[in-house]
């Protein structure tokens, strides 16, 4: 099967992998080839490496990275069943290096960051990402947390006003920051804030009725900004694609889906400076979206864009 000429197979198990954003557009644009090591760095619900495995079997050797040691349990669960070359790393994407290295490889041709949360992490992980449900505020991609790690939790409880404001501003660019900011401190010097709709029922107070008729949801940014924090996102992410591109073989493709212009903007600046300096070329020069179809099956992929960048020096 040929991914631009037989695309219609996937039907077969679109049911399992339905919420894969951009999957169609992102294994093409990839290009990859039998003999190929393609890394999966946010391996999450496990869709562009089961369609990698569907294709290419044990011809192609899928390595992956993810924090959640759920998802790496439900999505290896699914993979040793199509019996193909896979294997999982319990490790941050900002350790391409390391993980190649331990994996006995000399580098990669392939590389997908997808930088949106699964659906389990939305729904079933009990960590406060989604303001829908009554859940602790953790907001951490990690179970077993160290006494090292930060939670949501402490942000809203613990920060002072001004950093909070910050993290609002800079991370989620959320307008309503400052009141958001002043309210939380507020409510926490009469109670602990403690669950998801404690911190929405702040963020509704601190907003005018207005905002909340939008068809974004007002707690939308904030959450963002808290879940970037808890996570180091930002800064992961511009650990990855540097390290990504290191050990990216010549002629190899990196391709990053992302979901908020921030992280829309790094990827963009760095993909412009590695042109600039003569090591890449754009595979696409314009980002791509996903199509009409796919935003009617998956309302969370209405903000995705892709890019893809190949190594030429």
């Amino acid at each position: 099967m040929h991914w631009q000429r037989d695309w219609d197979k996937l039907e077969l198990y679109k049911n399992m992998i339905h919420k894969t954003v951009l999957l169609k557009e992102a294994i093409s644009g990839l290009n990859i080839k039998a003999g190929d090591v393609f890394f999966d760095a946010t391996l999450g619900g496990g869709g562009h490496s089961e369609a990698v495995c569907r294709e290419f079997g044990k011809t192609v050797r899928v390595i992956a990275t993810d924090l959640d040691e759920e998802a790496i349990s439900r999505s290896t669960e699914r993979l040793v069943k199509l019996q193909c070359d896979f294997k999982t790393f319990h490790k941050s994407f900002r350790q391409i290096d390391e993980v190649v290295k331990e994996a006995g490889l000399d580098g990669v041709d392939r590389e997908l960051f997808d930088l949106g949360l699964s659906s389990n992490q939305f729904e079933d992980s009990g960590r406060g990402f989604s303001f829908q449900k009554d859940e602790p505020l953790l907001m951490t991609f990690k179970k077993d947390l160290s006494s090292d790690d930060i939670t949501a939790r402490e942000i809203v409880n613990v920060w002072d006003e001004e950093n909070i404001e910050k993290i609002l501003m800079g991370y989620g660019e959320e307008s309503f920051a400052k009141k958001i900011a002043n309210k939380i401190v507020e409510t926490r010097k009469i109670k602990p804030i403690e669950t998801t709709f404690d911190l929405v029922e702040i963020i509704k107070k601190a907003t005018p009725f207005w905002y909340h008729k939008r068809k974004i949801h007002p707690a939308t940014k904030t959450f963002q900004a808290l879940r970037i924090t808890v996570n180091d996102e930002m800064r992961s992410l511009q650990d990855g694609l540097e390290k990504g591109f290191k050990v990216l073989k010549l002629g190899g493709r990196m391709a990053v889906i992302s979901f908020h212009s921030l992280e829309d903007r790094m990827v963009k600046n760095f993909f412009k400076d590695k042109v600039a300096e003569g090591e890449a070329e754009l595979v696409n020069k314009k980002p791509l979206t996903p199509s009409k179809e796919e935003l009617a099956e998956n309302r969370r992929a209405r903000s995705a864009k892709l890019r893809i960048l190949q190594k030429i020096k």
